[in-house]
C-alpha cells in the first residue's frame, strides 16, 4: 500500500468515527426530548385525573343544538 492509500484510509476512518459520534449525540438528544415529553404527558394526565376527582360530572354531558 502506498502513502496516499494509507492517508486516504486514515481520513475515511476519521470521518466515519466523527459521523458515528454525531449519530450517537443526536440519538441521545432525541432520547432526552422523548423523556421530557413523556414526563409532561404524565403530569398532564395526573392533573386531568385530579380535576375529575374534584368535579366528577365535568364533561359528562354535551348540549347540542341543531
Amino acid at each position: 500500500m502506498d502513502m496516499m492509500g494509507i492517508a486516504g484510509a486514515s481520513v475515511n476512518l476519521s470521518q466515519a468515527k466523527i459521523m458515528d459520534e454525531v449519530g450517537v449525540a443526536m440519538l441521545a438528544k432525541s432520547l432526552d426530548m422523548t423523556e421530557t415529553l413523556g414526563a409532561g404527558m404524565i403530569d398532564m394526565m395526573e392533573r386531568s385525573m385530579m380535576e375529575q376527582s374534584v368535579n366528577p360530572g365535568l364533561g359528562a354531558n354535551v348540549d347540542l343544538f341543531v
